[in-house]
């Protein structure tokens, strides 16, 4: 039988300590288990700024692993395409915990890469996290621009080559992350939702909604965060086709609990103002592109010409300006793979 608790707090480390106990997921493991935790380090920003995990959290998974006997414990994460992971574990205070619990830190960009199949899709994965005995998901509760939320499912995104991660993006994410967790199995899902940001992967509006939460289950993790988050589960097709594959169900017992706040859409409000065509772009690149477009919205300025992103306009040619090096072929293009949001800004911003 599935379960999902959760607890309103102003102290994830304490919060996190008490729902283990709770609900005791390491009763019956055996203490020579390879233990593999999985924050979400998807860049190199604190906790604080709403895009990654809080370090507290896993501080307080590796208490109670190594109280109970567990010695073969270590954190894994691969940041996303263009940032660095080793700079991200010392941004985030993973370095601190590593050498405080003496736990080593991997950088799965680093790792060796086997290749799976689910439904017919082949998925190149990280043999490590594969090859674990218990894998740890410790996801952030927070928006995306292009999938609306991201939590447990999403969260293993990071257990993949970079090569894959811009494939995922060329497949439209949704399948892509529904069949990767048709290969990799997570044991455990304790989620942060303490600080957040409810609009946009990469942070910048942080928002305390102070909920830390522990299932079993990915789908009814990601369902919860959904309804959290103020959208219905059925709305992220990447969920909706978990929940079809048999993952997992769908949390039910609350709705909308968390309320956007007034003016925190970033994209919305950005398309409204700026004339974008997107297909298939990688996470960083669109990310970037959002942060530069929205200090230039705060400047008022205007962009008259039409702005293309992503891998569907590789090879082609239309008067505009391409972002990153699959549009380099429009009329104007800012190099990168993917370009620096500085670098965007201040060619957006000095072009005449």
């Amino acid at each position: 039988m599935s379960y999902l608790f959760y607890e309103k707090t102003k102290d994830p480390f304490q919060t996190t300590s008490d729902l283990l106990s709770r609900a005791d997921p390491f009763r019956t493991l055996d203490r020579n288990t390879v233990i593999i935790l999985k924050p979400n380090l998807v860049v190199s920003k604190p906790s604080s700024s709403g895009a990654t995990t809080d370090p507290r959290i896993a501080e307080a998974v590796i208490i109670c692993l190594k109280n109970s006997g567990f010695k073969n414990i270590s954190i894994q994460e691969g940041s996303w395409i263009g940032d660095d992971t080793k700079k991200a574990f010392k941004i985030c205070g993973y370095a601190d915990i590593s050498r405080k619990y003496n736990v080593p830190l991997y950088d799965l960009k680093d790792d060796a890469v086997i290749e799976k199949e689910f439904n017919n899709f082949k998925i190149k994965i990280c043999k490590s996290v594969y090859e674990c005995g218990y894998l740890i998901n410790l996801p952030l509760i927070k928006g995306h621009c292009q999938t609306k939320i991201t939590c447990a499912l999403k969260n293993l995104k990071g257990c993949i080559p970079d090569s894959e991660k811009k494939r995922f993006h060329s497949e439209g994410l949704h399948k892509p992350i529904a069949c990767l967790n048709g290969i990799l199995k997570q044991n455990l899902i304790i989620a942060d939702g303490f600080i957040t940001d409810p609009d946009f992967e990469e942070g910048g509006n942080p928002v305390q909604m102070g909920i830390v939460a522990i299932s079993d289950d990915p789908v009814m993790m990601d369902s919860f965060a959904a309804y959290k988050l103020g959208y219905i589960p059925e709305e992220i097709q990447y969920l909706k086709l978990a929940e079809e594959y048999g993952f997992g169900k769908f949390y039910t017992e609350e709705k909308y609990f968390f309320k956007k706040p007034e003016g925190s859409a970033v994209m919305s409000d950005i398309a409204g103002k700026f004339k974008i065509h997107e297909k298939n772009a990688c996470s960083n690149c669109y990310a970037n592109l959002v942060s530069a477009l929205n200090r230039l919205k705060n400047e008022n300025e205007k962009i008259e010409k039409e702005i293309f992103i992503g891998q569907s306009y590789q090879n082609e040619i239309f008067d505009g300006i391409g972002i990153g090096k699959c549009c380099g072929g429009m009329s104007e293009s800012i190099p990168g793979c993917p370009p620096e949001a500085e670098d965007i800004y201040v060619m957006l911003k000095n072009r005449r």
